[in-house]
Formats: C-alpha cells, structure tokens, sequence
C-alpha cells in the first residue's frame, strides 16, 4: 500500500494505492454518509458497499449533468444530509465529477471522499480536486475546485472493468509520461505487456507515479493559472474529439495527444523520432491515433472550449518526451495546420 498526501490552500488530500476496497469503512465517518455509484459498479459491489443510504445513478457521461445533480441534491435533502454529512462516490471518473460537484456546492459544501474504480480515475479523474458537469454536451463547463478528503484506489476492482473502459485509463498514463517523466515513458515501452494483462506490481507502480506528478503539478497550482495547465496536454483537442464523436475520454485523449505531438513537430519542438516512438507506444496499448472524422467539425467544437481565451487557446506542445511548453496558439493557426494536412 502507498499514501500520498496532496497538500494545498484548500486542505488536505489523502491518496491512498493498492489497498482492498474494504478499507473505506475504516476512513469514513460512523454516521451521515451518504454513497453515489453507478449500476455497472452496484452490480458488481453493491453488497459490500458500507451500509449507508445510497443513491444510484446511470453509467456514463450522459449523467454527468445539471439535472442529475438538482436530483442527487434532492434525494440528500429528503434523506437528511446536513453541513456535518459526508459524501462517498464509489465509482469512475463520471461518478467522483458528479459527487464533488454535488458535496461543493450542496448547503454550500460539506465534506467528501472516492473510492476510484476505474484506471481513468485512479490515475487523474479522482485526483487534484476539479469537480464539474457538462453543459450541452460541452465538458465540465460547471464546476469547482475543492479536494476530497481521501481517494481509495483498490487495484482489484479493475478486473471487473470491461476493457475498453480499463484501456481508456492508458491514455492518462502516458501522458503523465509525456508531460514529466521520460523513464516512465521508457517504463511502459518495457511493461506495456504487463499493464495489458493486469499485472499488479506494473499497475500499481504507474497508478503512484501518474498521481505523484498529478500531486505535485496541482500543489504547485490548483487552480490551473500556470503550471496545471500542462496536465491538459492531449486534452484541448482530445475533449473537442469527444463533444463530435461522442468516442470515449481515453480514446479521445489518445487522438488528442497525436494530434498535438504531431503540431509539436511541424513548430518544430518535437523531433520525429521521438513523434513515432510516441505513436508506437499509442498502438502497443491499443489506443487510437487516428480517426475517420472531418477535422474542421472538431475545430469548430475547439473554438467552444472553456480554456479559450478571445481569439486563443493554450496548447500544451511537446519539447521532447517528458518536456512540455505552454504555447498561446490563435485559431487562425491551428486552423491553417489542419487545413495543410
């Protein structure tokens, strides 16, 4: 088991790492806690969830929402919650959204935690305190910045991932790599086998160092005015992929990082070999670097993003693997690269 601790002017987070599920009920309180999951994670769990209200909602990004969040803070009301309740959302990265967003805001906030099930949230979704729902579709439009007080991450509760959704969290693995650690990104070119077949020791190695970067880039800047927003490289295209496609956060991230390697390379910062290392690497985790969709619909969805500043937006390039620059890019531009295609 490993713990790390998140330290920022909001308080105090504690990441906990290949400990058992069970586990949660020695870090919750004895009374007024209340649980969101999802169906996927209940069928699988429900029986061992502490025994404690719980309000299940549908799997998927389609809850992440307004009116999901009105109903979950509804049924707190009537069950009682009040400003000394505790909130746990047992789930993935859908789930630990949408019950931040609910315990920050609801009685203008009380105290929560996640139990993080999937790979995605273990490594980034759970981790660094941004709560948020979409609006129209548009990712995490609404939202704040508040820590929970503990993440759970059982690396036996992966197993029961479908494999897609287990291969979506390998988009986030590599681009911790990318953005701070180059022996990492040497370690998953080795392991890239091992962490396709669940290999517990590969798993929980990249799950402690993701959050270890992840950890010190948000306790340096939690509210993402300079430093977080390299943790947003493969994300700016990535999140436009996803509002198009409607393709997976991982696998849209994946595109998302070719997409911006491949910029990288014609501003000259990335060298080519380095480029298809990148890409090799992509394609051994079988994640997508490419896909059949007009790129001037997804630049559309780009000029929409909240990270948008007038006529602008900031790309996280690559100056060489585990090396980043924040680059303030004008539309004109990535619309002309696209264009030359």
């Amino acid at each position: 088991m490993e713990q790390i601790k998140l330290s920022v002017e909001r308080g105090e987070s504690k990441i906990i790492i290949g400990n058992k599920f069970l586990a949660v009920k020695t870090l919750i309180p004895d009374s007024s806690v209340f649980i969101i999951t999802d169906s996927n994670v209940a069928l699988h769990y429900l029986v061992d969830f502490p025994k404690f209200p719980t309000y299940i909602i549908e799997p998927g990004e389609g809850s992440k929402n307004l009116e999901v969040v009105s109903n979950v803070s509804r049924w707190l009301l009537e069950e009682g919650a009040d400003r000394s309740s505790f909130l746990l959302g047992i789930g993935g990265g859908v789930v630990c959204d949408l019950a931040g967003f609910v315990a920050s805001t609801y009685m203008r906030g009380i105290d929560f935690a996640f139990v993080a099930t999937t790979l995605m949230a273990q490594v980034d979704a759970s981790i660094g305190g941004k709560n948020g729902v979409n609006l129209d579709g548009y990712k995490n439009i609404v939202g704040t910045f508040n820590q929970p007080k503990f993440v759970l991450c059982p690396d036996e509760m992966l197993r029961t991932l479908p494999r897609e959704e287990y291969t979506n969290g390998f988009a986030e693995i590599v681009k911790h790599s990318l953005i701070a650690d180059r022996e990492m990104f040497e370690y998953l070119e080795q392991n890239a086998d091992g962490l396709k077949a669940y290999y517990p020791s590969v798993i929980n190695h990249l799950v402690k160092r993701s959050v270890d970067i992840k950890a010190s880039i948000v306790h340096a800047d939690e509210q993402e005015r300079g430093e977080r927003k390299i943790l947003n490289f493969g994300h700016t295209w990535g999140h436009a992929v996803e509002k198009v496609t409607g393709l997976s956060h991982g696998m849209s991230v994946s595109i998302g990082i070719e997409f911006a390697a491949r910029l990288s390379v014609a501003r000259g910062l990335l060298d080519n070999r380095d480029y298809m290392r990148i890409m090799n690497l992509l394609r051994d985790l079988n994640l997508p670097i490419c896909i059949k969709e007009n790129p001037m619909r997804i630049f559309e969805a780009l000029t929409k993003d909240k990270k948008k500043t007038m006529n602008h937006i900031d790309f996280i390039l690559l100056k060489g693997i585990g090396k980043v620059s924040i680059e303030r890019l004008p539309f004109d531009e990535i619309r002309s690269f696209i264009e030359e295609k």
